[in-house]
């Protein structure tokens, strides 16, 4: 993704010019595009052709792996797998000391080079359930904007890219600097979490006869009372083997997962209503308002009202 190399290039530039604005000569921050295999050019997922790539260099201070365009989860694993000379790459810069970061679909081709295992790590939010399957020795948090970890930083969705950077910069030349190069570039430096712009809807859903089952049932009852022995009930399975699978391809518990598909339907109701937050409530098949709004906020990180006036569709 073009975005992936532009803008953490253009981000470290405006922070360098900027820092030595303040105090010539005091602060290098650099930045330089290579190919594992050394290559001179690279095709973008734009089509346009990036040239003028250098040799892998020999002094780095961290890699930073930009997010791969993909069609769908099985088109990004495969691209993923037929990455071994950048597989080798990661894991020989891994053993020099060097610092690695995966930006969105990115992670990926991190948590496949089997660097991240038992490591805390985020991705781009609709992947977290292909990402969850396939390599569960990770510790993945979802939600997360940008998670640093024993040396190694994973980013969300594409946009988090900016926060990764304004986190290295405040690391390399202080907060006030990162601070600074953020108005400039008009970035949202308090952002901390996916969690408001997840949308149930666009997330991949792991393919499972059970899953599509509890889905069906969960989005026809939403606004009832919904127990975990009865959705088992419904699937045909034990309560013990549901939560097992929730666990695994989910990670989270049915309640859990009941929880996130009532604040999905709140977020919708909020952005396309006039409706009070007391009647989406009760359309969510909750009847404390008080309670809901606590979930609410815990599960998007801003309160329904905040929410309502941030992504509410607008008249042109």
């Amino acid at each position: 993704m073009l975005s992936s190399i532009a803008t953490a290039s253009d981000t470290l530039r405006v922070a360098h010019t900027l820092a030595n604005i303040r105090q010539p000569g005091a602060l290098t921050l650099e930045t330089v595009v290579f190919g594992a295999l050394g290559q001179r050019s690279v095709q973008t997922s734009t089509g346009l052709e990036l040239g003028g790539l250098a040799e892998p260099p020999e002094q780095l201070d961290l890699l930073l792996l930009p997010g791969i365009m993909h069609r769908s989860s099985e088109d990004l694993i495969e691209r993923v797998e037929a990455l071994q000379p950048e597989l080798e790459f990661i894991r020989r810069t891994h053993l020099g000391g060097i610092r690695i970061a995966g930006t969105c679909s990115g992670s990926f081709l991190f948590a496949e080079s089997g660097l991240l295992d038992g490591h805390r790590a985020t991705c781009s939010w609709w992947l977290a359930g292909t990402f969850r399957q396939r390599y569960p020795a990770v510790h993945l948090e979802a939600d997360a904007m940008v998670i640093e970890d024993g040396g190694f930083y994973t980013a969300g969705g594409a946009g988090s890219i900016q926060s990764l950077m304004l986190r290295l910069i405040g690391q390399a030349g202080g907060e006030e600097l990162a601070q600074q190069t953020a108005r400039l570039l008009l970035i949202d430096n308090e952002r901390q979490s996916q969690a408001p712009y997840v949308s149930q809807a666009m997330m991949e859903r792991p393919r499972h006869s059970l899953t599509e089952k509890a889905e069906h049932f969960l989005q026809s009852r939403l606004h009832h009372e919904i127990s975990v022995g009865e959705l088992a009930e419904h699937c045909g399975t034990s309560e013990r083997s549901l939560l097992r699978h929730f666990r695994t391809y989910h990670g989270l518990s049915p309640i859990e997962h009941i929880q996130r598909l009532r604040v999905e339907r709140a977020k919708a109701l909020l952005e396309t209503t006039h409706l009070s937050f007391d009647e989406i409530v009760e359309r969510c098949g909750y009847s404390d308002s008080a309670s809901f709004r606590k979930l609410f906020k815990r599960a998007t990180a801003i309160t329904p009202g905040d929410y309502r006036e941030r992504y509410r569709m607008r008249p042109h």
